[in-house]
């Protein structure tokens, strides 16, 4: 089995995983800020690092998965100076700051539920962890990178890219981010428009504030992140992982405070998910075009046609390799909604098979096929977790799989070393890493099989009065359209989709 290699954002490049620590992994990934509720665009980095964790496990490294709550707000570099997200939410909903921070962080657990995502290793909260973040900031100032201005703390980017190398990340040339950064509220008491707050100076009618050598105020957004990655995984560790859209500035400054707080780069390899759109558009609360994950589930959101199952979601996303655009439409989920289906049956179909051979001879050329798309799937995996090609061979075993129940395949056609490896590649591959589960019927399928078990009806009744043409007809006009039934030993009828 070949290598597993990620694509290191830092370096552009694909890499040979090779952990800090041999059979140990730590992974950190950027969680929801919970001032509201989760939507589309947040199902797709929980459900890729949600698939990168199972994987890492199912090759027998034990993982240490960290992936935060930013409840103390959410400090904007691109907005006003001091909003902060939780508070302005809990003003607007009448609630008690850490009443809404839990009513939407029970939330997203519910939909992360919903997606059969794993529980992470540590789930820690910004909030509960200030005093780290404190101290990180405490030695940062120490260290000549940072300096505070009226209760607030900023970090000097322009000190700090003298030395090392900002913008190694995102590409981004420091010259160009000072011509370009946009006049905002509290930027005359930086020293360079591109410093960052650590710390922030909480104004009077600020809720969430707490005690600090600077005087009351908040910390700001990147420090959470750098405090309690180096808490749970060390100064060092192996995966970082968030959405695109956080290179910059949120990682890119979390690599930069880390570095000079701990004198070593924080991450070894940096994966980032790309962006859902919808008709070319990042999706996003600035543009007006995001789908709560509740209105996915029930449908109620004027974008969607009908209403989609989480399992159909999962499926969406994983149809597309991570770092990849995915483009949402109707057609699309709906399309995935079919295949979904399609997939799960043949599994279920498996699982009820049982390998019996009559000693015929091997079809040599259809065995080596199966074990070839059987043996890729490892190989895809290892490529940068390449969900999509897993999938695709999964399809091309279904005709197969359903073959071999409708007798078109004979079991003595394959070995039954290559039926045992057809068997447990789906179950590892869809169901143990790819975490798909069974999906609940969809109203054409219960349509379908309401149709199917009238005619099957009718076709016994022909029988029953030895009207032999009628029930040829039914079974071979239904073949036709591809549909096998299949009288089995008991008298039932059963009936399989090719």
């Amino acid at each position: 089995m070949s290598e597993l290699k990620i694509y290191n954002s830092i370096h552009r490049q694909k890499e040979v995983f090779t952990p800090l620590h041999p059979g140990h992994a730590g992974m950190y990934v950027c969680g929801p800020t919970v001032s509201g509720e989760s939507h589309l665009g947040h199902a797709r980095p929980y459900i890729t690092f949600d698939v990168v964790y199972r994987y890492l496990q199912f090759l027998g490294y034990k993982v240490r998965y960290v992936r935060n709550i930013t409840d103390a707000g959410h400090f904007e570099e691109e907005g006003r100076a001091a909003e902060d997200k939780v508070s302005k939410s809990a003003v607007l909903e009448k609630l008690e700051p850490m009443e809404l921070v839990q009513k939407y962080t029970n939330l997203f657990h519910w939909a992360m539920l919903q997606f059969g995502n794993l529980e992470p290793s540590i789930e820690p909260t910004a909030t509960g962890h200030i005093i780290e973040q404190i101290e990180m900031i405490k030695t940062i100032i120490e260290k000549g990178y940072a300096y505070e201005v009226d209760g607030s703390v900023y970090f000097d980017v322009k000190k700090y890219a003298a030395g090392y190398d900002y913008g190694i990340l995102s590409g981004r040339v420091l010259e160009d981010m000072l011509e370009t950064t946009r006049e905002l509220e509290g930027q005359d008491e930086k020293r360079n428009k591109a410093d960052f707050a650590l710390w922030k100076k909480a104004p009077p009618e600020h809720i969430m504030r707490w005690p600090s050598p600077w005087g009351e105020g908040f910390p700001g957004w990147h420090i959470e992140c750098s405090a309690m990655s180096a808490k749970y995984l060390g100064h060092q560790f192996d995966i970082h992982g968030g959405g695109m859209d956080l290179q910059f500035p949120h990682h890119e400054c979390e690599i930069a405070q880390s570095e000079i707080a701990h004198g070593e780069m924080m991450a070894r390899y940096w994966m980032h998910n790309n962006m859902i759109t919808i008709n070319g558009r990042k999706m996003g609360k600035a543009y007006g075009n995001t789908i709560k994950l509740t209105e996915m589930f029930t449908g109620e959101n004027p974008q969607l046609d009908k209403a989609y199952s989480p399992m159909t979601i999962r499926f969406f996303v994983l149809q597309t390799h991570y770092r990849s655009t995915l483009d949402f439409s109707n057609e699309a989920l709906q399309a995935a909604e079919k295949g979904l289906q399609r997939l799960w049956a043949a599994y279920e179909t498996l699982q009820k098979l049982s390998y019996a051979s009559d000693g015929a001879a091997l079809n040599e050329e259809l065995d080596k096929q199966v074990r070839t798309w059987c043996q890729e799937c490892a190989d895809f995996m290892n490529d940068d977790f390449n969900t999509a090609k897993v999938l695709a061979n999964l399809f091309e075993l279904t005709p197969v799989i359903n073959s071999l129940k409708g007798g078109q395949i004979k079991m003595h056609e394959i070995s039954e070393d290559t039926f045992r490896l057809l068997q447990q590649t789906w179950k590892t591959y869809l169901v143990d890493i790819l975490g798909v589960q069974q999906p609940p019927a969809s109203s054409d399928d219960q349509l379908l099989d309401g149709v199917l078990q009238m005619l099957i009806s009718m076709r016994k009744e022909a029988k029953g009065r030895k009207d032999y043409a009628t029930s040829d007809r039914i079974r071979n006009e239904l073949l036709g359209i591809g549909i096998q039934l299949k009288d089995e030993k008991d008298g039932n009828v059963t009936y399989s989709v090719q």
